[in-house]
């Protein structure tokens, strides 16, 4: 008998031309969500965002960033590139800071947190914990 615990991934598509950053994804999905957790993270084009964010939210643009959860242990993220880039300015932090908010942010709805106080500590916790990594 196998006793090994299977380690579910991140994984990770990109549907967009921009480069994708390098950014501690997988630890900060193991240290919210947990390494049983299994995430696909999307990165799509703007057309597709735009789809997305009409379908989802009912509002015209591309979205920064929507989490699906699928089950208590598999969920589904997008985060589109262009407009992570143009809000990180508005938010006064680096693009690659932005992308890492936008990450933590996602990943604490999918643990199932909302808006408020206290989603807004753990944002500033994990920020804080995994900013020096970008």
């Amino acid at each position: 008998m196998n006793f090994q615990q299977e380690r579910r991934e991140l994984s990770i598509v990109r549907k967009t031309k921009g480069r994708i950053p390098d950014l501690p994804f997988s630890e900060v999905k193991d240290a919210i969500l947990g390494k049983d957790y299994e995430l696909s993270l999307v990165f799509p084009n703007l057309k597709e965002s735009e789809k997305l964010h009409i379908q989802w939210k009912g509002e015209k643009g591309p979205v920064n960033i929507l989490s699906f959860p699928l089950s208590e242990n598999e969920g589904e993220m997008f985060i589109t590139l262009a407009k992570a880039r143009t809000e990180a300015k508005e938010f006064g932090m680096s693009y690659r800071e932005y992308l890492l908010f936008l990450f933590i942010h996602g990943c604490l709805h999918l643990k199932g947190m909302d808006h408020g106080a206290m989603m807004e500590e753990k944002e500033r916790y994990y920020f804080e914990r995994y900013r020096k990594e970008v």
